[in-house]
This record gives C-alpha cells, sequence and structure tokens, in this order.
C-alpha cells in the first residue's frame, strides 16, 4: 500500500515539474533534409520532387545509411581556432517563471558591479554548421585541476540535460576538480550561449524538425572529439564523458565513435531516441506535431535511428570502458523499460557497466533529496573509475 502512494506521489509531482513551463512549441514537422545536405539530402529532395520517394521513405533511408556508416557520418575536421576566453558567467534559463528571471536579473547585476570573477572558457568552430553563428561556436567552461606528480592527466567533458541553464552541473565540475580531474562543461548544440536568439528554449537541438535533431546530434559528437583534441594538446591523456538525458545520448554517441573516450557515466539512458520522443512527457509537443503529420511510434523510431544507441551497441563495446549508467523507477520522459533495454544490451555486448536506480523520476532527480544521491552515484563512480584508469599507467619518475 505504501509502495503504491509513494508511486502516486512520484508520478504527480513528476507530471507538475514537467507543465510548469508553458513555452513549450508545438511546431509543424519539417524533414529538414537541407541539414543533411552532405549525406544524402540533396539526393532525397531530388527523389521526392521526382515522385519516386515520399519523405518518409527518404528520411528513413538516410538513417538506414547513417547506421550503416556512422564513421561518415560522425567524421569530422580538428578544428584549429582553439582559445581560452574569460566571460562572466551568465544562467540563459530556458523557462520565464518569475523567480528564474529574478535569478538572471541578479547574475548580471553582480557582473556589472564587480561581485564576481570572470571564468575561463574554451571556444572555437564546430566541425558542424548549422548557420547559426552563436550556435556554430563551441563553447566549454572549463576547470583545469592542478597536475599530479607521477599521474596521468585526466579529464572528462561533461553535458547537462536537455534545456539546462548554464549553471546546470558546474557542482559536479567543482567536485572533480578535487580529485585531480579536470572538465570541460560543454554546451550542447542550441544551448545557453549557442542558443539563437528567436528561442526561449533550446527548441532546436530536439524538435519536429527531424533534420535539424540529426544535426544536432551530429554537432555535439564531433564537438566533444574536437574538445579531447584540444585536451590532449594540453598533455592530458586519460579521457571520459558525463551526459544526463539529452546529454546522455549525445555522449554514448561520442563514445561509440571516439576510442579515447574510457569512462562513460549515463545520467538516465535509453535505447530508442524516437521511442523516447514517442513516450515521454518532455516531447509531447513533438510527438503531438508527428501524429498531426500520420507518423506513428515504428516510424519516429526509423526516421531517428541514426541518433539511437541501440544501433551502435557493438561498437560502443569494441573498445574497452568503465560505463555507469544511472536510470529511475518512476521516470515518465525516459520510461523505465527503455532503460532496462539498455542495461540488458550492455549485458548481451559484454560492456563493462554498473548499474544505480533513483526512487524518483526524470525531472525529480533535480530535486532534493535525489538530486543528492544522484550526484554521489555519478561523483563515485567517476572519481573510482579514473583512480583505477590512472593506476594502469606506470607511475613516471
Amino acid at each position: 500500500m505504501l509502495s503504491g502512494l509513494y508511486a502516486k506521489w512520484m508520478y504527480a509531482w513528476e507530471t507538475a515539474l514537467t507543465t510548469r513551463d508553458e513555452n513549450r512549441v508545438e511546431r509543424p514537422l519539417e524533414w529538414g533534409f537541407d541539414r543533411l545536405a552532405d549525406f544524402g539530402g540533396i539526393e532525397a529532395e531530388a527523389a521526392i520532387a521526382a515522385g519516386t520517394k515520399t519523405p518518409l521513405q527518404a528520411m528513413t533511408e538516410i538513417n538506414a545509411a547513417i547506421v550503416r556508416e556512422p564513421e561518415r557520418f560522425f567524421s569530422y575536421r580538428k578544428p584549429t581556432d582553439y582559445r581560452l576566453e574569460q566571460h562572466f558567467p551568465q544562467l540563459y534559463p530556458t523557462n520565464v517563471r518569475p523567480e528564474t528571471l529574478a535569478q538572471e536579473r541578479e547574475w548580471r547585476r553582480r557582473a556589472e558591479s564587480g561581485e564576481l570573477r570572470k571564468e575561463p572558457f574554451l571556444r572555437f568552430s564546430s566541425p558542424v554548421r548549422t548557420g547559426y553563428p552563436e550556435n556554430d561556436t563551441v563553447n566549454a567552461r572549463w576547470y583545469e585541476a592542478a597536475p599530479r606528480p607521477g599521474k596521468p592527466r585526466q579529464a572528462i567533458i561533461v553535458l547537462p540535460q536537455w534545456n539546462a541553464d548554464a549553471f546546470s552541473h558546474n557542482a559536479l565540475c567543482e567536485l572533480f576538480l578535487r580529485w585531480g580531474i579536470s572538465s570541460l562543461r560543454l554546451s550542447k548544440p542550441y544551448h545557453d550561449v549557442r542558443r539563437p536568439a528567436e528561442l526561449e528554449r533550446s527548441d532546436y537541438a530536439v524538435s519536429a524538425n527531424i533534420g535539424r535533431t540529426l544535426q544536432s546530434a551530429r554537432q555535439a559528437a564531433s564537438d566533444i572529439s574536437a574538445c579531447i583534441d584540444w585536451l590532449e594538446e594540453q598533455g592530458y591523456e586519460q579521457f571520459g564523458v558525463l551526459g544526463t538525458s539529452l546529454g546522455s545520448c549525445y555522449a554514448f554517441l561520442a563514445a561509440s565513435m571516439d576510442p579515447r573516450i574510457r569512462v562513460c557515466a549515463f545520467n538516465h539512458a535509453s535505447t530508442w531516441f524516437g521511442d523516447v520522443v514517442w513516450t515521454g512527457q518532455s516531447t509531447r509537443h513533438i510527438r503531438a506535431s508527428f501524429e498531426r503529420a500520420g507518423i506513428n511510434q515504428q516510424q519516429a523510431r526509423d526516421i531517428l535511428a541514426g541518433l539511437s544507441p541501440m544501433c551502435y551497441m557493438q561498437r560502443f563495446a569494441e573498445h574497452p570502458k568503465r560505463v555507469l549508467v544511472v536510470h529511475a523507477t518512476y521516470d515518465l520522459t525516459f520510461i523505465r523499460d527503455l532503460s532496462l533495454d539498455v542495461l540488458k544490451s550492455f549485458k548481451t555486448h559484454n560492456v563493462d557497466f554498473v548499474s544505480r536506480v533513483l526512487p524518483c523520476g526524470h525531472y525529480t532527480t533535480g530535486e532534493t533529496p535525489y538530486k543528492f544521491l544522484d550526484g554521489y552515484y555519478l561523483g563515485h563512480f567517476v572519481w573510482q573509475s579514473f583512480k583505477k584508469l590512472g593506476n594502469e599507467v606506470p607511475v613516471r619518475l
């Protein structure tokens, strides 16, 4: 009886958190073939114009090609304009609640009055260009740990959740500093300082524009690897990724393509991107757009297969990694069955992973007391995994 009451309370709380923001925008379905011009998009538009393919058929085929040739889709050229810049931290909120806007004003006031200090941010041109100048400049707050004598230099790329503000996950980065692990807190495509002025939320990262959603994942994965390229230039040798929700998906894609990533912490994980869009509370407005266009759940899975972790499990398992998967029992965004499928697939592919379960939902993970439990799971795993990884390297004199 108590468990049933707890579940009912948790689902009600989770639903309240996912519905309190009223600035989600339902946009009509757009295929976005122009966003995939170098990967069959031009040919697809020509075939549709000639009447030999429907848009659904063409997009399904492009996704099948991405899954067949992920190295070509996710390949990139190393940037040449890396630079560290000093900036005042800004919030960049994605909701318009009065308390959040007041918080943003307070941070701006503190910067203008000299109460804040500037912090280092790694900036460079993204290998994937989207046509939005703000979005095409990668931004990552830099937390540099002091070198430890006789130990390899270690760093982790941290990617918060969809629609995160610019302060999300900074506390984790500060925690890693204490353990000698440097971190780059990466702004995902269309997030915080990378968000175009026309948006209140980071809608373009995941939307009813299919090509743009695929392009965003492509950009995120290449940005992560480009960050590792820069870290290598600074003398770093061992690397990890930590991603939450959408950040978890992006982190998985990067780790599947980049064997340098040896530590992976996935904070909420799922198998099929289209299934998350279809079943999740956070993406109900996108599902509504799909349904208005006559798209069903299986078709949603097919047209977003190119960024679905399930399609790259074998590739992910080919190189040794230490992996953490955190999922939530009452998750209404990454529903529990999809997270369990991840664990099942990891077992099938002999991935070295640890599973941790939170007694809450997706959004309630960020609430007290669950955020402290989640932080403990993530922090302890990252610390322990890098410690073990560092011991694999002979101590240098």
